[in-house]
């Protein structure tokens, strides 16, 4: 049986910024020790990852110029430990005392800067949603689909709605109270293998509450001995061990989509695919494992294949990516749009995600892409390893 990838190893800096080259070339010799040890365990891990304490907690005071430089210092300093990826975490716009004008700041330290990410919370469970704030959020997204590189900066930038810290993920990682350590699965193979067993041995379509029951042994088996090394691991270096995220995350061809049409309910986007994503997260809800982050479906549309021609096939659309959001997972994720495209209809997108997080107290994010110079009827030309490429609509 082959071990599942391991997507990220995340650890959380309690250390508030400004951070040191110190405090970056620990963490790194951290990183990369834990990184060490998982593949000499025989598992593939593909990124190690810093989260930081929001920045705009720390030195929000500053001056746009200083946390500019900041930022680029920063870049330096992660440039010199080799780290590619570092969370500085959400602006807290869901809070009434945060000053909305600083979000455009966002854009500019994502644009100059090659391995930040940031975010901002739109909502949260204890203030609502702050709906002035959806404007400047969708002018950062418009910036940085100009500014960056085939737009790929929004590959570093969310908006975020009741989404808590602790999450291994990115750009939605951010940090609270003691160092720690987290793990973020790339699970959909384990999924798929469990839906194929369960095919193999009874009619399509199947039964649901079976596949889900599969499913959830299948992840406590494969995932128990990465918590048990990552609880080890944490201890031994005096960390709190933060959790694993289960939720079976795609990448190209390793499918979530081709998972799910498995348990025989027809192409995704046909009728029944709620109840396949309902199902399957009740099978992520229930393994007992110490969790953190999302622990749903992930419906990235331009990091799994499948949904990507899904998408182009016109069997899906952002509103029912976000209508299973409703019982899944996390929200509208890389979502590709026309270049052209409004703010004002970014920022519409962005209150419905917002709205719905609210309303089931749940989190919920958006990353969304406009394609350069692309207009609906278009495919996308991303040369990233980590997209692959769709129609516009």
């Amino acid at each position: 049986m082959h071990t599942p990838p391991i997507r990220t190893l995340t650890l959380g800096i309690a250390d508030a910024h400004p951070l040191t080259p110190t405090i970056i070339t620990h963490a790194a010799h951290y990183l990369q020790a834990a990184q060490t040890r998982f593949t000499d365990a025989g598992y593939e891990v593909q990124t190690v990852r810093l989260s930081t304490r929001p920045l705009f907690e720390d030195v929000g005071a500053w001056s746009s110029l200083a946390l500019r430089k900041y930022a680029r210092e920063l870049q330096a300093m992660l440039d010199d430990a080799a780290i590619s990826f570092c969370s500085l975490g959400p602006a807290q716009a869901a809070h009434p005392a945060f000053p909305l004008e600083r979000i455009e700041l966002l854009a500019d330290i994502i644009a100059e800067t090659g391995v930040l990410n940031a975010s901002v919370q739109l909502a949260d469970i204890e203030h609502g949603l702050c709906a002035e704030a959806a404007m400047p959020v969708a002018q950062v997204i418009k910036r940085l689909a100009s500014e960056t590189e085939e737009g790929f900066g929004n590959f570093r930038f969310a908006m975020l709605a009741c989404v808590p810290p602790g999450s291994p993920f990115f750009p939605a990682a951010y940090h609270e109270g003691p160092a720690s350590l987290s793990i973020g699965l790339q699970g959909a193979g384990i999924v798929a293998a469990a839906l194929k067993a369960c095919a193999n041995e009874t009619p399509l379509p199947l039964n649901l509450q079976q596949a889900s029951e599969q499913v959830r042994a299948a992840l406590i088996e494969r995932a128990t001995p990465i918590v048990a090394l990552g609880q080890q691991l944490a201890r031994e270096q005096g960390l709190r061990f933060g959790g694993i995220d289960v939720s079976p995350a795609p990448m190209g061809e390793d499918s979530i989509v081709s998972a799910m049409e498995l348990c025989g309910y027809g192409p995704f986007g046909s009728t029944g695919t709620l109840a396949v994503a309902a199902a399957l997260t009740a099978a992520l809800k229930s393994t007992g494992l110490p969790t953190c982050g999302y622990n749903g479906l992930m419906l990235p549309v331009l990091e799994d294949a499948l949904l990507g021609q899904r998408w182009a096939e016109g069997l899906v659309n952002a509103h029912q990516l976000l209508l299973y959001s409703a019982v899944c997972g996390t929200g509208l994720d890389t979502v590709p749009l026309p270049g052209d495209i409004a703010v004002e209809s970014i920022a519409h997108l962005l209150l419905d995600v917002a709205t719905l997080a609210v309303r089931l107290q749940k989190p919920l994010s958006a990353r969304l892409f406009p394609a350069p110079g692309k207009q609906v009827g278009e495919y996308t030309t991303f040369t990233s390893q980590y997209l692959t490429n769709t129609l516009l609509k």
